[in-house]
């Protein structure tokens, strides 16, 4: 009996050990901090260092500090706190686009394992930065921009048309960052590197203007002008970069074109124009004109138009006619539209029925294969032919050369009906110019090409 006695006392003290145990490691503790550093002011931009010291009889979880504009979290650091000692950090207060002066809340909270948590807030004023200038950094070299007034900086110097680069900020306190402004999804954007394109009418000297609050900025002038009227961009979401103006000109007319940088280095096709230094005169007849300034094949690009819409080669032998195809292209070979009529080469109306284009052979013209046609319109449709039979609008084309041919057909000539090509054995000279004459008379019956090297 005793010894049942005995065994009963011993199981009852083994379970209460145990419940002490259980009680031990749930108890709530007591997370306490000791802040080493004073919080009272702070720039935008800043990243504010901390020291603090945490203790607790169980074991501490995480030291967090956040920074609140309003009630809204903008910023936290989270240190993860395995034993009691010293911890530092740095936290950053962001700089916001637009966001005024004003107070912003720091809060500290230490943690334990089983949840136990001890706050500490700070209330901060919190400033805009006024940077005593700022720095505009290109690829080649860096501009500073000047502090105005409020937070407005201002570079005025002498620079090209176009001109790509970002903003930089210099630290203003020890706690400062060097801050960036750049471009990120159409708009110019804080903390981005990417370059923002600026832009003037013309070259030379003017201002770029920056304000460091609200982000505005000049000058993006997309202003590319000819005869004094601003040109439109071809066609939304263009990404070949190519921008137009409809015009009627005359025989002998001034062409003026401003606004592009790097004009005197692009091509001008002399089928259009004579170029005397900055003067551009316009060749071909009377009549309703677009040109199109392509930035990527840097050249003038002109087209007959009927309206708004591109002409088309008429019965009375008035209008338009297009090349589309391989082996030649404006202002270069690599530039050939292949079969896009959309991307075709428009022949310059010179009068009386007579069509000219003309390429230099091994920079604009292939020098030992060619493979294109002459269509009637700036779409598929009718053309010209070399076969004597023809219909449905398709004209038949006389070609007078002894170097190319007019394809009548693969079981005639071995050559596609209306395909133009190199007679066998033959070539063009490189460094030679050729002019292609198309004479369309009226009616469009007995049309000819004539091919003549220069």
């Amino acid at each position: 009996m005793k010894l049942l006695t005995y065994k009963l006392l011993f199981l009852f003290s083994v379970i209460l050990l145990a419940s002490c145990s259980d009680d031990d490691e749930k108890a709530a503790g007591n997370p306490v901090m000791d802040i080493k550093s004073e919080f009272t002011n702070a720039m935008y931009g800043d990243s504010l260092p901390f020291t603090v010291s945490v203790t607790d009889e169980v074991p501490l979880s995480t030291l967090k500090a956040r920074i609140y504009y309003g009630e809204e979290k903008v910023s936290e650091v989270v240190i993860r706190t395995k034993t009691n000692g010293s911890y530092s950090g740095k936290i950053y207060v962001p700089f916001f686009k637009d966001t005024p002066d004003g107070k912003a809340k720091l809060e500290f909270t230490l943690q334990n394992i089983n949840f136990t948590l001890t706050n500490k807030t700070y209330d901060l004023t919190v400033t805009r930065p006024v940077f005593p200038y700022l720095t505009f950094v290109t690829a080649s070299k860096e501009y500073k921009m000047l502090h105005k007034s409020g937070h407005n900086y201002e570079l005025t110097e002498t620079l090209p048309q176009k001109i790509k680069g970002y903003i930089k900020a210099p630290k203003t306190t020890s706690n400062g960052n060097e801050l960036t402004f750049g471009w990120e999804s159409g708009a110019i954007a804080f903390g981005s590197t990417e370059p923002i394109t600026f832009s003037n009418l013309t070259a030379g000297e003017y201002t770029i203007s920056f304000n460091t609050q609200d982000y505005s900025a000049a000058p993006f002038i997309v202003a590319y002008v000819v005869n004094g009227v601003k040109m439109e961009k071809l066609a939304e979401g263009d990404t070949e970069d190519r921008y137009k103006r409809d015009l009627a000109l005359k025989q002998g007319d001034e062409v003026r074109v401003e606004g592009i940088d790097d004009f005197n280095e692009w091509w001008i096709d002399p089928d259009f124009f004579t170029q005397d230094g900055d003067k551009l005169t316009f060749k071909p007849i009377d009549g309703d004109y677009r040109i199109i300034a392509d930035f990527v094949r840097r050249y003038l690009k002109v087209e007959v138009m009927s309206g708004t819409a591109p002409a088309s080669l008429k019965e009375d032998g008035t209008g338009a006619i297009w090349i589309v195809g391989d082996g030649v292209g404006k202002p270069a070979l690599k530039y050939a539209p292949s079969w896009n009529p959309s991307m075709g080469i428009c022949m310059a109306p010179m009068g009386n029925g007579k069509y000219r284009a003309s390429f230099v052979a091994g920079e604009m013209i292939s020098a030992s294969n060619i493979n294109f046609v002459f269509i009637h319109q700036k779409d598929w449709g009718t053309g010209f032919k070399g076969s004597q039979t023809v219909s449905g609008g398709d004209r038949t084309l006389e070609v007078v050369s002894d170097l190319i041919l007019i394809g009548e057909g693969q079981n005639v000539n071995g050559v596609d009906n209306g395909n133009l090509a190199l007679i066998k054995d033959k070539s063009l000279t490189e460094g030679k110019t050729y002019v292609f004459e198309i004479e369309a008379p009226a009616g469009l019956v007995g049309c000819k090409l004539t091919i003549t090297e220069k």
